[in-house]
């Protein structure tokens, strides 16, 4: 997909961004859960030097992951993807046990303040399917099979360094490696 793809981006879209972090991540995986809040921590610290981009990546071991992702897809087109990714990280423990997690997202979705029969649609649409397929075969092309994997500057981080000291070292090594951006006007 061309430069008319969706990706969800927090970071200032207009920053002179020196690292970007890209997450394949699924909303069931634990571990994806225990880095979600110091990934939003490192966006907060790096500021405008660091742009992170999350793309889905649900297992097919996890019996709600697709539907989690799909309920985030379904927000992003009420423009609240993050608001939903930080909600269902948080309330992973209760969702991912839930014989119907799809109740859930709905009361999660009204929550975020959403409109909770577009968000229903919205879940079923071609369009957040399409987001969530398109997100796995980018995965699939670079060789992803776990969850979380997170690329710095292209450079896969080590299974040993996806914590947040790690990460935030890969991000450093990253800033030392790039060569300072002109600031004149």
């Amino acid at each position: 997909m061309g430069g008319t793809e969706m990706v969800h981006v927090r970071g200032r879209a207009d920053a002179p961004v020196t690292v970007t972090l890209v997450e394949f991540a699924d909303f069931q995986c634990p571990p994806c859960a225990n880095l979600s809040e110091p990934i939003n921590q490192l966006e907060r610290d790096y500021r405008s030097r660091l742009r992170i981009i999350f793309r889905h990546f649900p297992l097919p071991n996890h019996q709600h992951a697709r539907e989690a992702a799909l309920a985030s897809e379904a927000a992003s087109l009420q423009n609240r993807f993050w608001e939903m990714h930080d909600l269902l990280y948080r309330e992973q423990s209760v969702w991912s046990k839930a014989p119907d997690a799809r109740v859930l997202f709905s009361a999660y979705a009204g929550m975020l303040g959403l409109s909770i029969d577009r968000f229903r649609k919205d879940m079923e649409s071609e369009q957040a399917k399409a987001r969530v397929t398109s997100d796995e075969q980018q995965a699939i092309t670079l060789g992803v099979r776990t969850t979380p994997t997170i690329f710095v500057n292209n450079h896969e981080v080590s299974h040993a360094h996806l914590n947040p000291a790690g990460l935030r070292g890969s991000i450093d090594a990253a800033l030392r490696a790039r060569t300072p951006v002109s600031s004149t006007p």
